[in-house]
């Protein structure tokens, strides 16, 4: 298989750090304005009480999130990074607003997620251009080799998660933020450490998440019954997981309790 966009060195950087960042960007300035109109139109559907966080899945529904999810550009990184047979299956924005103090601690996604084999990538695109002041992701390089950790509660945090995994073989001095201008994207892979800390800025931090799967990867439907990938390349020999409609309405939201699904596979874990 030739690579389409990454030279062997940056992806053997990736499978080594768990991350890649430096990528070409996504959308130039003009793309970067439709995104955050598109967001926009997007929070006008949320309910009173709602925030960015309910805007999860709703690629399901909305054709402009859909859009974002199988842009070619990203689906060539994506194919370099973890091979040619894949599907999308996840989206979320992650937002955070000029000084907020809440931070997401210390984790792994793939301890969250009812897949099996843990073999999934995370696009992590970037609205407003993310950095330190701002609240920017921040992992810890190689963290993704020791598998899926155990996570234990969190009581005395800021954090938005309940569950927090134990950091002590690790180095925090070696945390690397994960700084994107708009438009531009990072991946990485669902078992690298990273959280992020609170916004000490005058901007918010608007960041779109994508979630990719090699075809083998299977869900477990009696853990989260919603679950619906798309397939975007190569041969999906497998067919271990439900399709899901494409959207035909360019700004449309869902109303399943996908968080309420991961709750539940924190709690029992």
């Amino acid at each position: 298989m030739s690579n389409k966009r990454l030279t062997q060195q940056q992806i053997d950087g990736y499978h080594e750090d768990g991350y890649i960042l430096g990528l070409d960007p996504i959308f130039d300035a003009a793309g970067v304005a439709a995104l955050n109109d598109g967001m926009e139109e997007l929070l006008k559907l949320l309910e009173p009480g709602e925030t960015a966080l309910e805007i999860r899945e709703w690629h399901e529904a909305s054709s402009f999130l859909y859009d974002i999810c199988m842009n070619e550009q990203i689906l060539d990184y994506v194919e370099d990074l973890i091979g040619p047979n894949f599907f999308m299956w996840g989206s979320s924005f992650f937002n955070k607003d000029p000084h907020s103090p809440k931070t997401v601690g210390w984790h792994q996604d793939s301890f969250y997620w009812p897949l099996d084999p843990p073999e999934s990538c995370t696009v992590w695109l970037s609205f407003n251009g993310s950095d330190r002041e701002n609240a920017a992701m921040r992992v810890l390089p190689g963290s993704h080799k020791d598998g899926i950790i155990k996570h234990q509660s969190a009581d005395e945090t800021d954090s938005v998660l309940t569950l927090e995994c134990d950091t002590k073989k690790f180095r925090e001095d070696e945390q690397v933020f994960l700084e994107l201008p708009a438009g531009a994207i990072s991946i990485h892979d669902d078992k690298i450490i990273h959280g992020s800390l609170g916004n000490d800025s005058d901007r918010s931090r608007i960041g779109l998440t994508i979630r990719y799967s090699k075809t083998h990867v299977k869900c477990d439907l009696d853990v989260n019954p919603f679950f619906r990938c798309y397939h975007c390349r190569g041969v999906d020999e497998f067919n271990h997981n439900p399709r899901g409609p494409i959207p035909t309405q360019k700004y449309a939201r869902i109303y399943k309790e996908y968080r309420n699904v991961e709750t539940k596979l924190a709690d029992e874990s």
